[in-house]
């Protein structure tokens, strides 16, 4: 049984080849995942998590924006930006813990980006967790 974490790899993999320029991808999503053996619940978790990237890509997208500094959307590695709006996307719409969401972002980083991405994606997520976290407390 796959868990959580090739889960999300998958996931990666799928926003990946959407964002590499293959828009079809959400059709053949279930089979992809199929192929990489994610089923029951651990299919429904990485199909949730791939159509509530898909449906919010647009604040995603703004969101990174926000805290890369001196880049830009279009200067980031493909993987990179898949594991961004991955991790942005469970931090923004999910109740999962922020670093648990962090550290299986940057483990994914470690394993399919560059020696630096690890570190760039940490950077990222953290201060959009931070910025969250900010928010909610303004609120109550």
């Amino acid at each position: 049984m796959a868990t959580r974490h090739q889960a999300r790899e998958a996931v990666i993999g799928l926003l990946y080849a959407y964002d590499l320029g293959n828009p079809e991808i959400k059709k053949f999503a279930e089979d992809i995942l199929e192929e990489k053996k994610i089923r029951n619940r651990q299919r429904e978790f990485a199909l949730g998590l791939f159509k509530g990237v898909m449906e919010h890509l647009e604040e995603i997208d703004t969101e990174i924006a926000k805290y890369l500094q001196s880049w830009d959307m279009d200067r980031l590695g493909h993987i990179e930006r898949a594991i961004l709006r991955l991790g942005s996307y469970e931090l923004l719409h999910t109740d999962l813990d922020p670093a648990i969401v962090i550290n299986e972002a940057v483990e994914l980083a470690k394993k399919l980006g560059t020696e630096q991405s690890p570190k760039f994606v940490n950077g990222v997520l953290d201060a959009i967790a931070k910025d969250k976290r900010g928010s909610q407390k303004a609120r109550e």
